[in-house]
């Protein structure tokens, strides 16, 4: 009963920050369209421009990302940019706990630089295709999550939009972190405390943790991210391994992809490609940490 009431407690702790974030999210997904230039993707700072709207706490980005790329509008290399910098609900469950926000910069930091250096190199290696125009029905229609389906860009009222709809978003992720809460509640008292785990972590292998997390980070559903950023928060995993699952997060995009039959030889390399560099980027930074003592 105990674990349960902590767990409950840290969710409820957490709560009004995730809504009030949400809301500003909001605010600002609606206030400021970067894609009213329907051709940003497209030039030469497409790789740049795609990761820094991907490090955005939403996974509408990366949807909108794989429609365009599955019409031939973008490159591979802007794909993945955006992919890999996208976090889907880690920034924000990571900024809503006062002892895990330190995390936040050198987070965004990582994946953005990440991001830019692998969108470039892959579109400077693979070969240019003759991408095709850009319509603006192609980027707005398919700008938002699940959440905000259903006309709620073009019908809902303003209530609903900053309100209703954050509240909702708030409470499932709530949801998700109370049963994270609880499962490593369970774990942490048979572990016999944080230390003893985040010690059993370290020696189970931070070269073999990102493994682990780039996996969970390929589920396509904010579950996914919550739980990565959970087993960081609570000692289970280090920081890179956090980092390595997150890169491969790439939220709602995956399914888009692979709506598209066709193309499946061509989406599962993408993933493959997606879940190594995640890896890459765990174990490279495991490494150093373990080299400098951290």
């Amino acid at each position: 009963m105990e674990i349960v009431l902590d767990a409950l407690l840290d969710t409820l702790k957490v709560f009004p920050f995730l809504f009030l974030i949400y809301v500003l999210i909001e605010i600002l997904e609606h206030r400021t369209r970067l894609t009213q230039n329907r051709k940003i993707l497209q030039g030469n700072l497409a790789p740049l421009i795609g990761a820094a709207t991907g490090i955005i706490p939403q996974c509408g980005f990366s949807v909108m990302a794989a429609k365009l790329y599955d019409k031939n509008f973008i490159r591979t290399g802007t794909i993945l940019a955006v992919f890999i910098a996208t976090s889907d609900e880690a920034i924000i469950l990571l900024l809503s706990d006062i002892n895990a926000a330190h995390a936040v910069m050198p987070l965004v930091f990582i994946k953005l630089i990440y991001a830019v250096g692998v969108g470039y190199l892959a579109n400077f290696v693979l070969p240019k295709n003759n991408l095709q125009e850009v319509a603006a029905h192609d980027v707005d229609a398919h700008f938002c999550c699940s959440e905000h389906e259903g006309g709620l860009l073009g019908e809902g009222s303003d209530f609903r939009t900053y309100f209703i709809t954050p509240l909702l978003h708030s409470l499932k992720i709530a949801a998700y972190l109370l049963l994270v809460n609880l499962v490593f509640g369970y774990i942490i008292e048979i572990a016999g405390g944080v230390e003893d785990l985040a010690s059993g972590a370290m020696a189970g292998g931070v070269y073999v943790q990102p493994l682990i997390t780039g996996l969970i980070g390929l589920i396509p559903n904010c579950a996914s991210s919550v739980i990565i950023t959970g087993a960081y928060t609570n000692g289970a995993i280090t920081f890179g391994s956090m980092v390595g699952g997150l890169c491969s997060n790439a939220g709602l995009g995956l399914v888009v992809l692979f709506k598209n039959t066709k193309s499946l030889k061509r989406n599962i390399l993408l993933v493959v490609t997606l879940y190594v560099l995640a890896v890459i980027a765990g174990i490279i930074i495991n490494a150093v940490a373990v080299a400098i003592g951290l």
